[in-house]
């Protein structure tokens, strides 16, 4: 399985790379496929199962929207998130998509639906369903592995759950093959990763989508820091990134009393601005999914804007470190809440941004490696547990305390010399065995923690 960088960061919109993401490009691909083989003019009508952790907290992430979406040939990354709403609302009222240029009937009632039963291989499971004109039924199921990636029943049974094939120089599945890898070249991280993804990319490619993807976290950073109000969902959660960001620019202008300039602060405020921008289904990237996805550029954000010396170069470096990092979890474990609970998505964006900022800062690649360690053991365990099925508590503030908690990982690991008790392929282990005894109702069903136990006053 060879994975990109250009996999682990993707654009798209919110509420949740598994749920909304994912569910959108398997409709998407569902649809292509249809056209691709000329069935698009035969088909009468289209109907979608969704089942598993997407059945259970779909309505909360958008998962049945996504899928409409996605059916209409809307892909995450291109599609505007401001059209979403009033599209679907039409579809629901009018009984009727477009598949391409064909008006086929839909029936929000009847072929939009949510089931208790699950999928074989993986929670997050769906089935899609084309009723052609002469009785027969084109049917395809797929599964949102997390961070967006998707593979049909095919792939899932095999337990080939990439197809990229692509030979890489320095191939690695895991942080020993990586370490004894660079120890062998002298390569850093950062670099090791950059010939490997020369294998798909011209290297001036690469730092133009990298310059892309820092672009995009930027532009989810200013969107989220102008946002007010109330997010949408039923919690009535207010938007906080508006009203923080406004006090600490306030801090040191003259006749200002109150709290001291805190860098700790300005990490919280990216974060939030970037999950509240995600919660109100904006776009943004999957860091390396849409739950976890404040954390990398609040910590990023956090170098350029605290380090004089900090450059474009630094962002590839810690976009490629931080990458290293993911594909290992994503090999090894899962990046997907709905599969080990949140430690999959939290635990490996802090161990991805601990990483990544540990590199910047100079670090030796075993340095790297404790930092990402560091950052993964101490969110062993973490439960998925979203209150009513929304990626907005404890999911934004999760994001800020995982932000900070990087950058003490790499403080950290940087005050060592690389020598550490557990390493993170053990890290990495545990979060795999643990999420396999976690019960289901801690992964991403809003059926346990803290999900139910709200006290009500």
């Amino acid at each position: 399985m060879a994975i990109s960088v250009f996999d682990m960061f993707k654009i798209g919109i919110g509420p949740s790379s598994s749920h909304t993401v994912g569910p959108m490009r398997a409709a998407a691909l569902f649809a292509k496929h249809l056209t691709e083989q000329g069935m698009a003019p035969l088909v009468e009508r289209i109907e979608a199962r969704l089942y598993g952790s997407l059945s259970a907290t779909g309505v909360g992430h958008g998962s049945d929207r996504a899928t409409l979406m996605g059916l209409m040939g809307e892909w995450p990354d291109r599609v505007d998130p401001q059209t979403v709403g009033p599209r679907v609302d039409e579809v629901i009222q009018r009984q009727c998509l477009h598949l391409g240029d064909h008006a086929i009937n839909f029936d929000w009632q009847r072929d939009m639906l949510l089931l208790d039963e699950s999928l074989p291989y993986h929670p997050n499971g769906m089935t899609l369903l084309a009723h052609l004109q002469n009785g027969e039924v084109h049917e395809q199921t797929y599964y949102s592995v997390g961070g967006g990636f998707v593979v049909d029943a095919e792939q899932a049974a095999s337990g080939v759950l990439d197809n990229d094939t692509t030979a890489l120089p320095y191939d690695f599945s895991s942080a020993a093959q990586l370490l004894s890898l660079c120890k062998r070249t002298g390569l850093s991280i950062s670099a090791l990763m950059m010939e490997n993804e020369k294998a798909w990319r011209t290297e001036e490619q690469i730092r133009e989508q990298l310059a892309v993807i820092w672009q995009a976290m930027q532009a989810c950073v200013d969107k989220g820091l102008t946002g007010q109000g109330i997010l949408p969902g039923g919690l009535n959660v207010r938007r906080r990134a508006y009203r923080l960001h406004q006090n600490l620019q306030e801090i040191g202008k003259p006749n200002v009393i109150g709290s001291t300039l805190s860098a700790m602060e300005w990490v919280n405020v990216f974060a939030l601005a970037v999950n509240e921008e995600n919660a109100a289904g904006g776009r943004m990237v999957t860091a390396p999914t849409n739950g976890a996805a404040g954390i990398i550029p609040a910590v990023l954000h956090y170098y350029m804007k605290f380090c004089p010396e900090a450059s474009a170069d630094d962002v590839v470096r810690f976009f490629l470190a931080a990458a290293a990092v993911g594909i290992l979890c994503k090999k090894n474990a899962s990046i997907s809440g709905a599969e080990v609970g949140c430690q999959g998505e939290v635990g490996s964006a802090c161990a991805m941004a601990a990483a990544g900022l540990a590199e910047v800062l100079g670090a030796t690649p075993e340095q790297v490696e404790n930092a990402a360690e560091i950052g993964l053991e101490h969110n062993l365990g973490l439960t998925c547990d979203p209150v009513g099925g929304l990626v907005q508590v404890p999911c934004i503030e999760r994001n800020a305390i995982a932000a900070v908690k990087a950058i003490n990982a790499a403080q950290m690991a940087l005050r060592g010399d690389g020598e550490h008790f557990i390493s993170l392929d053990h890290a990495i282990r545990t979060m795999r065995d643990t999420g396999a005894d976690m019960h289901d109702k801690y992964k991403e069903t809003s059926r346990g923690g803290l999900a139910v136990n709200l006290v009500e006053c």
